[in-house]
């Protein structure tokens, strides 16, 4: 059985406030907690959404739960309870609280819940010019829960106005990007990213993957040099890979884009694979996701391709590397970061 987070577990403890007819549930976890909502409503038609795919993926195997994935919430009608789990990232809750505004009416009541550490009390200040009314209802296990009633409503949603454009300069180029909130170090480009483009060697030909591509900066900086590569974007985040392709496009670059779990969605092979892959989850520390993916890059490489990685230099990758690819070699390293290198034989 799915252990509940925190954040759940305090919702469920008010039970009574979870009742609806049309509910949508916003950035849920994969904990159990929609089983639980359809539970308690057994006659109601519940709507999750998720600008994370992995997320959305477990919400679609939930019965009797409607899920939606993207980088905007979908045109849903007559919403009397929405459920919104709060970020980590501030400017990413003030872009959701605006689209959730928006499709929200006078009738819908808003239930905010997060972690204290995670910034949650921030919302008493970012609703309080749009909610007539607002309450805290419950706090216990470092979290918060409040509900908003009576929403301001906003005329429209257009995340093309919360567009960040950013100037990158590595390795003697100097190009803009274009982010939006709670896209990885939204509007200004990495270190680790930076000294991997300074060091990277570029691949020649043929098709190229991004893994984790963020705002598209590193996708872009080889499209630069190299305009002739096919060039493949994947992230598990419908906000980076909205992201990256509004960079690309910016750039006079076209790419392909893959929403992915991981290489869950890959059906293609690479001539070289790029990445500054994550190592967090929320807001924990998580080397799943990247150890998984230098466990399974191999079986998506041509023959002689190449894997070049930049990571924190603490984490034990080298081992991982060295297990899946035989030998590598450190490009780079600095008291906080090194980049990889690793060619399938």
């Amino acid at each position: 059985m799915q252990k509940l987070s925190n954040p759940s577990l305090l919702l469920l403890r008010n039970e009574e406030e979870l009742i609806g007819k049309n509910i949508l549930v916003i950035n849920h976890n994969d904990d159990g907690f929609l089983s639980q909502l359809v539970k308690i409503n057994l006659d109601a038609k519940i709507n999750a959404f998720s600008y994370n795919f992995a997320d959305h993926q477990a919400a679609q195997k939930v019965n009797s739960v409607s899920s939606f994935v993207g980088h905007s919430l979908p045109a849903l009608e007559q919403l009397d309870l929405i459920v919104y789990y709060y970020p980590k990232s501030k400017p990413e809750a003030l872009m959701m609280l605006s689209n959730i505004r928006a499709i929200a009416t006078l009738d819908t009541r808003l239930l905010v819940v997060g972690e204290n550490k995670g910034g949650v009390k921030s919302v008493e200040k970012q609703l309080k010019a749009y909610a007539e009314a607002s309450f805290k209802l419950d706090s216990a296990k470092h979290c918060i829960l409040y509900e908003f009633n009576k929403l301001a409503p906003e005329n429209q949603f257009d995340i093309t106005d919360y567009h960040q454009q950013f100037s990158v300069k590595a390795a003697e180029q100097q190009f803009d990007a274009i982010s939006v909130p709670g896209v990885f170090n939204h509007g200004k480009l990495d270190i680790g990213t930076e000294l991997l483009l300074n060091n990277i060697e570029l691949p020649k030909k043929g098709q190229t993957l991004d893994f984790g591509c963020g705002a598209g900066i590193i996708a872009t900086f080889l499209l630069n040099k190299q305009p002739n590569l096919s060039m493949h974007c994947l992230d598990v985040s419908a906000l980076a890979l909205y992201a990256s392709e509004q960079t690309l496009k910016l750039n006079g670059h076209t790419g392909t884009f893959i929403l992915s779990n991981g290489l869950s969605e890959v059906t293609e092979k690479y001539d070289a694979i790029v990445s500054n892959p994550p190592f967090h989850t929320g807001l924990s520390t998580d080397y799943s996701i990247s150890e998984a993916f230098i466990k399974n890059a191999r079986h998506i490489m041509n023959k002689r391709a190449s894997l070049q990685i930049v990571a924190n230099s603490f984490l034990k990758y080298p081992p991982i590397i060295e297990q899946y690819f035989g030998t590598y070699s450190t490009v780079i390293k600095n008291t906080k970061f090194a980049v990889y290198r690793a060619d399938k034989t």
